[in-house]
């Protein structure tokens, strides 16, 4: 679920319970003589592997897989993140739409991207003599809808910011002291998440996904996603933008974008921007069958 940043970028003081919950991530990091980090460039991916090169330096690498369903943007910010904070990073193509489990998009899609990628991440880990692979999931996580961490459990996928019970907000909150620029950025999933359960994800739908994402972001808005439903487009916007957005101006510009994307209904949630609403398609009884 997305989380709400604090409320200024300037360092704060850590509580004394938050000192401790990042005393016990670095600790749990120094026990490893070596890992590599699942990164996407969101804030928990980004400050997961900067603590691990805070603690473990050059013994701590950055993966980020470069497929289709991470937008262009994304990848060019996560690179440059990096690049910045001195966090040695390796790019690995993933197949994940060669697979028809992944591309028939039902309720298990996210476990079938997730096995892809920690099977190529085990192949380089055991390839380059690493000890052990983690990843950025957090206690939040805990009580939603992610059937990835099925296949980060099945392939022992170390959890260091949950061990250490970090939050969201309390991740940001220590990523805002740590002086990294990426402390207040808004919470993204793949595009792959914007389409529908079972309209099948191809490259075309994820490349009209981006664009129209990258339109809404030149028009100013900072938090949204551009849901895709066949024929329909489903806009949210983030609540505190949404006022901005509930004008014909804005209407007409968003009719023209999407509909020059190929789409026949344009249409503006007014429920606004929510992780994970497609979620809200599925029946209960698969959501509680595939959180096992």
């Amino acid at each position: 679920m997305a989380t709400a940043p604090i409320s200024n970028s300037q360092p704060v003081d850590l509580s004394s319970a938050l000192t401790s919950k990042r005393d016990v991530l670095h600790s749990r990091l120094r026990e490893l003589e070596s890992v590599i980090v699942a990164y996407s460039g969101g804030v928990d991916s980004a400050y997961l592997a900067h603590a691990a090169h805070t603690v473990l330096g050059t013994h701590a690498l950055a993966i980020i897989a470069d497929s289709a369903s991470l937008s262009r943007r994304h990848l060019r910010e996560a690179i440059a993140f990096a690049a910045t904070q001195s966090i040695p990073l390796v790019t690995v193509a993933t197949a994940e739409l060669a697979s028809e489990d992944y591309a028939r998009n039902d309720a298990t899609r996210c476990f079938h991207c997730k096995d892809e990628l920690f099977t190529v991440m085990e192949q380089y880990r055991a390839a380059h003599g690493f000890d052990a692979i983690a990843y950025g999931v957090n206690v939040d996580d805990q009580g939603d809808f992610r059937p990835g961490q099925r296949a980060a459990r099945e392939h022992h996928v170390l959890a260091p910011l949950l061990d250490a019970g970090l939050g969201k907000s309390e991740i940001r909150e220590l990523a805002n002291q740590a002086g990294l620029r990426v402390w207040d950025k808004p919470a993204s999933a793949c595009l792959s998440s914007r389409i529908e359960y079972g309209r099948a994800v191809t490259p075309e739908a994820l490349r009209v996904v981006e664009q129209g994402e990258d339109a809404l972001r030149a028009l100013g808005f900072r938090q949204y996603r551009v849901r895709h439903h066949g024929d329909i487009v489903r806009i949210e916007i983030a609540r505190e933008e949404i006022a901005r957005a509930l004008s014909l101006e804005m209407a007409g510009q968003f009719a023209a974008i999407f509909k020059k994307l190929g789409f026949k209904f344009v249409t503006l949630d007014l429920e606004g921007f929510r992780s994970g609403s497609m979620n809200s398609l599925l029946p209960v009884d698969e959501l509680k069958q595939r959180r096992a």
